[in-house]
This record gives structure tokens, sequence and C-alpha cells, in this order.
């Protein structure tokens, strides 16, 4: 697998000196480098950090990504609606357990450790809600319960369900048919970022980042400019992507590393498949 970074200001992100990239060979498999997490994605992300940083970081910067799932995770203990009970109650979310290098411990059975932890507290009229019950209190400690947090909020929830079914499917149009419902539209459930944006951003030079939606979903100004963008693109454009990338597959394929690959595909613009003189080419170029 390949994951890289393209800008359509300097095509595949390198430094200028051309000694330092944004590219990562990954050999995924059980067997292998095992799979490209969020974790993995992360490391990527700060490789690329540091090469804005040391090449670049007098510009803004605007990344775009897909939203697959590991693109989206958040932090294990942010705020979320799902699964909160309605009342008081020991209750926390699945953490993994971490080795001193940081990677998650493997149980004898094969899986991932994991353990309770408490979700972070959430932010009401301009201070902190604790969603605990504190020290001093009868519960300590304890979660105090959806119905309570929102009553802190001012909302009042006699004779409101937790949730209106376990699939989360509420009437439509609906923002206050269940407590669960009430809390997902409050504003800092909303605004929850992910691993992947709280990482670029503490740079401080990142203007933004955005994940891709489906163009069904609530767009924002951005995503729809996105979406136009995207869906702009000439046709014209794609064929030569297309095509380059089967110069670079015909190259690889033929034994190139990767320096051969990009100089054959620049000096062969017009192929689709490398010419049977390539190698020549090649000793004449001293890049063999």
């Amino acid at each position: 697998m390949v994951a890289d970074f393209v800008s359509t200001d300097y095509g595949w992100l390198w430094s200028p000196h051309g000694k330092e990239s944004t590219r990562v060979l990954f050999q995924a498999g059980k067997s292998r480098d095992g799979y490209f997490t969020n974790e993995e994605i992360l490391q990527h992300a700060e490789k690329v950090m540091e090469i804005l940083q040391r090449h670049y970081a007098e510009e803004d910067h605007i990344f775009i990504f897909d939203n697959a799932t590991t693109h989206l995770k958040r932090a294990d203990d942010a705020l979320s609606a799902c699964q909160m009970p309605k009342s008081c109650w020991e209750w926390g979310v699945d953490s993994p357990e971490r080795d001193d290098r940081g990677k998650p411990v493997i149980g004898p059975d094969g899986k991932i450790v994991l353990h309770k932890v408490h979700i972070t507290n959430g932010f009401f009229n301009g201070a902190v809600q604790e969603f605990y019950w504190p020290e001093a209190h009868e519960d300590a400690g304890k979660f105090k319960g959806m119905a309570r947090i929102l009553e802190e909020r001012g909302f009042n929830t006699k004779k409101l369900k937790a949730q209106c079914n376990r699939k989360f499917e509420c009437p439509s149009g609906s923002t206050t048919c269940c407590l669960q419902h009430i809390l997902y539209n409050q504003s800092n459930f909303v605004n929850v970022k992910s691993l992947l944006e709280q990482s670029c951003k503490c740079w401080g030079y990142v203007k933004r980042l955005y994940c891709c939606y489906p163009a069904s979903s609530k767009d924002t100004d951005l995503e729809q400019n996105v979406v136009k963008a995207l869906d702009s693109v000439p046709l014209e454009s794609m064929r030569k992507f297309a095509m380059r990338s089967r110069q670079f597959m015909d190259a690889y394929h033929k034994g190139l590393d990767g320096k051969q690959a990009a100089w054959a595909t620049k000096k062969y613009r017009g192929h689709r498949v490398l010419p049977t003189t390539l190698m020549e080419d090649l000793d004449k170029a001293n890049l063999k």
C-alpha cells in the first residue's frame, strides 16, 4: 500500500531539495506490517507536519481527507451521547491499555486489552460541566446520567426516555424526542474534533483540515465548495492522471525503483506503457 500527500502547488509533497518525502510504503497483512489504522495515519500526519514546518511553515495549509473511519476516529474519552446511561451509574468507555511505547497491549487471546475510563467533561455557558460526581458527593466518581446533565442545562427531562430505540432512529425533524438526541445536538457534542484534526491543527499553521463527506450529509460552506471543486475536475485531467498512474505501474513492473520510475514517466509522458528502449535510455541518463 502507498500513502502520500499531493499538493496543487507542489505536486507530491517533497522537501524543496527532494530528500524528504511524505510517501509511506506499507505492507498490509497480519504477518507483515499489520494494518493501516488510525495510529499509522496519525504518525503519517506527524511526518507531513515536520516537513511543512521545516520547509513550508510560512504558508497556510488546507488538508483534505476522505471520510474513512480511520480518519474520523476521535479520542477514546471524547464526548459522545451514544451508550450514556439515563441515571447515575458506574459508567465509562473502553480504552486500550498501552505499553511503554504507546502501543496497545495484546492479551493472551490475541485481542487488545481494554479498561474503562471516564469521558471528558463538557462545556456549558462558557464553563466546564462536570459529568461525574466529585469526591465530596455520596455518589463520588459515578457518572451523573444524561437526565441530570440536561437538567443542569435547563432542560425538562421528565417523561423522556433515554433513547427512542437502540438503533438511534428518532422521528424525522425531532430534536427533543429523547435524552440521547437532545445531547447529540448540543454544541460541544456536535463539534468534537477527530484525533487527526487535533494532531494537524496543534502545529498552528494548518489553516483547516477537512474530511470529505457524501453530498447527502449536512454540508457546510466548505464541504459544498470541496464537492463542487471535485466535481469540476476536467475529464482530460482525470485521463492524464490515470495514464501517469499506469506508467508508474508499468515502470515498477519492469523493475525500476522510485527515482527511475519518476524519471521515465516524465520523459515518456505521451506513452501508456514505457518503450522497449527504456533500459538503454536509463544507461545514458546514468540512472541504472
